[in-house]
């Protein structure tokens, strides 16, 4: 059985068969990747012309029948390939993350005006005689031929469409109907594809079980990841999620509509069980809100610092693996360590796509926007200790609050709101006087 090219981010892939206040807040859970199936993860580290992309494959089955397409723009030497850490892109992942967090009121009787701090906050030819003479006939040039890790790496070119596929078709690929329109537009452009193939004996070899992530670094003035290949056969849409890091600030589409998420917004105690549907849900709800062709900002912070923090930020060194030159350039003019990193901003994007609202590849910018950033979302536990006053009137206003949570809560996920009230527990309208205070107190009076 031939194999069929299927989707992965912004690939082929075949398979065989600032100021800031601070928030105070208690980080309780995230929003990561692992809540969506088959969760595509591009790292782009973007420098003037400089581009370092790392590719996570969330390929299940034998490795045996997985191989990636990717176009690019310029010709791959084999030392711009490496094999990464899916480590490093996991912790990315999690520091980036949308999260909840939980305050709890204290005693209305002690802080009366509390100021809450808030922020905007078939195997193809063995040989390479073989693949050149079969690859020269229906003008296709293999460029290079190399192995990098456990993967076999050709860079290709072509004179035109219909020569790559039939020669994809005929080294035992199934390509999808609609492919030649859109190759035929990447090679306008100038582009050669870079094709991966696990190669099994060397993967043997360095005991690995899974696909490690694969990083091409290169110069152009693109800055693009193209998407259209992954579409063609793609039976529903696809989540995606761009980690970019750049030294100047946020990074945002040119050619779809950039969308910040809802947040800092307070919802009720119970979404702490159920923040992974609350986070599904209000994410659909905002994708159909735009039309399904919105890029959703997450995340966008200095990698210095986090608050709070679903986790530590990324060490230089983790930095380094994920393909931020700009830091090995600096440590070697420096006679010391150098300090803590300051000069890198990472920016999460979030892309629900499918091939009919997402027709173009996805084009980038680098702003000069450092603004702070994050997904957030609060739970605010009412006080539920004895207090000396009487807590008529803040019981009221809690009542209001886990009612107006209630409503906003219906809004952003589409829930029934009765069916949130019904969760939430409100508390009593009464007073403290209706309490016997413990008898301790009245001892000594």
């Amino acid at each position: 059985m031939k194999p069929l090219v299927t989707v992965f981010a912004a690939i082929f892939t075949i398979a065989i068969s600032t100021t800031a206040q601070a928030f105070c807040g208690f980080y309780v859970a995230k929003a990561d990747t692992s809540l969506f199936n088959s969760a595509s993860q591009v790292v782009l580290v973007r420098d003037g012309q400089r581009t370092v992309i790392t590719m996570a494959n969330d390929f299940e089955g034998d490795v045996e029948d997985f191989a990636v397409v990717v176009p690019v723009p310029m010709f791959i030497e084999r030392g711009q390939v490496n094999v990464g850490d899916k480590a490093m892109i996991d912790h990315l992942d999690a520091y980036t993350s949308p999260r909840l967090v939980e305050y709890f009121d204290p005693d209305p009787c002690i802080v009366r005006n509390r100021l809450e701090m808030m922020q905007d906050m078939s195997a193809p030819p063995s040989s390479w005689a073989e693949r050149t003479i079969g690859a020269r006939s229906q003008g296709i040039t293999i460029e290079a031929s190399y192995t990098v890790g456990e993967y076999d790496i050709l860079i290709l070119s072509a004179e035109e469409s219909d020569g790559l596929i039939d020669w994809l078709n005929g080294n035992g690929y199934r390509v999808p109907s609609g492919a030649s329109r859109v190759i035929g537009s990447y090679l306008k452009q100038g582009m050669r594809f870079f094709v991966a193939k696990v190669n099994v004996e060397e993967q043997r070899k360095a005991g690995y079980t899974y696909l490690r992530p694969l990083q091409v670094a290169y110069e152009s003035n693109k800055f693009m990841l193209p998407i259209r290949l992954g579409t063609l056969n793609a039976k529903q849409q696809q989540d995606l999620y761009v980690y970019a890091l750049t030294r100047t600030g946020r990074v945002e589409t040119t050619n779809y509509r950039a969308v910040k998420l809802p947040s800092n917004v307070d919802v009720p105690a119970f979404v702490k069980s159920d923040f992974a549907d609350f986070y599904r849900d209000m994410f659909a709800r905002q994708a159909q809100a735009a039309n399904d062709s919105g890029v959703f900002l997450e995340y966008a912070w200095d990698m210095s610092w986090c608050d709070p923090c679903a986790a530590d930020p990324l060490s230089d060194r983790e930095l380094r693996s994920l393909g931020v030159f700009w830091l090995a350039e600096e440590s070697t003019t420096r006679k010391i360590a150098p300090p803590r990193v300051q000069d890198v901003f990472v920016t999460r994007l979030h892309v629900r796509y499918d091939r009919e609202h997402f027709p173009e590849d996805l084009v980038f910018q680098e702003t000069g926007d450092r603004q702070n950033y994050q997904g957030r979302y609060v739970v605010r536990h009412p006080w539920k200790g004895n207090s000396g006053c009487d807590l008529t009137t803040y019981h009221e206003q809690t009542r209001d609050r886990l009612e107006r949570e209630a409503q906003q809560l219906a809004n952003l996920t589409g829930w029934e709101v009765d069916e949130i009230r019904a969760r939430i527990d409100f508390p009593s309208l009464r007073r403290m006087d209706d309490d016997p205070a413990p008898w301790w107190t009245r001892l000594w009076d």
